[in-house]
């Protein structure tokens, strides 16, 4: 099996901080990891917010979007994403409104109801604690309304913000945003890098519902996927215990501090757990070039994603840029060229 329609390819880093190094390391690597994937053709390059993890450091994730932005060129630079519940929509619209001002024409808001994080930070960042999510749909119409061109006796506007017209998407891991994505006619990245279950149900959602908008006139669908390429199976598969420990660890409670890669007989989990781990990254690839070729050839397949966004997990940085090498050099056969980026909607 090959790969042959054109597919965009972009990077999820969760500025992941190492067993024994330190958030000053993190963001070099982040910052490197960008220019890299700008060199190598990625598409954009997300940052999304979690709070109260230690292992990962992208919890003020506009000011480390900005970082991001000032120190590349052309690359599109986001979040992916910030969790809207957790701020006000004015906040939003001001922090991507100065960033898009800053950096015209490369920055993206995607946009999440979860909180990022566990009760006790729910309670810190002042969010209801019971909230079902609801008021999310709301919340969105009123950020884009702050993105938009501001109205004559309109009582609040967002400076800088208003008329900037930011490329705003909906993330997701059920079947909730793919449907508000899909009546608000706008792209939707659904998040199987950690939540893969109703993945195939949620974009066929989306795209059966989707309604042409002023931002979007067809259905988008991103998907994020974890990736560990290497130059032969053996190698990938050793250098993903790291993502298989990470995993255990967040089963388990612990720091998700990304932890060096082991022997398989050196990970001691239950049965059960080993199930949960098997379920969180049963859209993993991990492999060789040919092997990525092969099974990212079937995922596409099955999937139909106008882009897929990586997540890569790896303990060592050059190993892991290696491994973005070889995904870029694998989806070079099937780039999307501009044209196929709607119009009202820049998505390239």
């Amino acid at each position: 099996m090959d790969i042959v329609r054109p597919v965009r390819f972009s990077v999820l880093d969760l500025a992941p901080v190492k067993r024994g190094g330190t958030i000053q390391e993190t963001f070099r690597n982040t910052l490197d990891l960008a220019r890299h994937a700008e060199r190598w053709g990625y598409t954009r390059f997300w940052l999304a917010e979690h709070h109260n993890m230690p292992g990962i450091a992208s919890a003020a994730t506009a000011v480390l979007i900005g970082y991001v932005a000032g120190g590349t060129s052309t690359i599109r630079v986001g979040s992916g994403g910030v969790m809207l519940p957790n701020h006000a929509p004015l906040v939003i619209a001001e922090q991507f409104g100065t960033l898009e001002t800053l950096y015209p024409g490369r920055i993206d808001l995607g946009l999440g109801r979860a909180p990022g994080t566990d009760r006790a930070a729910i309670r810190a960042l002042r969010r209801d604690p019971n909230s079902t999510g609801l008021e999310f749909p709301e919340q969105v119409r009123e950020l884009l309304d702050y993105l938009a061109p501001s109205q004559p006796g309109q009582p609040v506007t967002a400076v800088p913000g208003a008329g900037t017209n930011i490329p705003v998407w909906l993330l997701g891991s059920s079947t909730f945003s793919a449907q508000l994505a899909a009546v608000l006619g706008l792209p939707f990245a659904f998040a199987a890098h950690f939540a893969p279950q109703q993945m195939l149900e949620a974009i066929e959602l989306y795209r059966h519902l989707f309604r042409p908008s002023q931002w979007l006139n067809q259905p988008y669908v991103m998907v994020g996927i974890p990736i560990v390429a290497a130059e032969t199976d053996s190698e990938a598969r050793f250098l993903a215990t790291t993502l298989r420990l990470r995993a255990l660890q967040l089963i388990r409670g612990q720091s998700l501090l990304l932890s060096p890669p082991v022997d398989d007989s050196e990970i001691h989990s239950s049965a059960e757990e080993r199930l949960l781990i098997q379920s969180r990254l049963s859209a993993a690839i991990v492999g060789s070039p040919e092997t990525i070729q092969s099974k990212l050839a079937g995922f596409l397949e099955d999937t139909r994603a106008d882009e897929i966004m990586i997540s890569s997990d790896i303990f060592d940085h050059a190993a892991r840029l290696r491994s973005y090498e070889v995904v870029s050099q694998v989806m070079q056969r099937r780039r999307a060229p501009a044209s196929l980026s709607a119009p009202a909607l820049n998505v390239s």
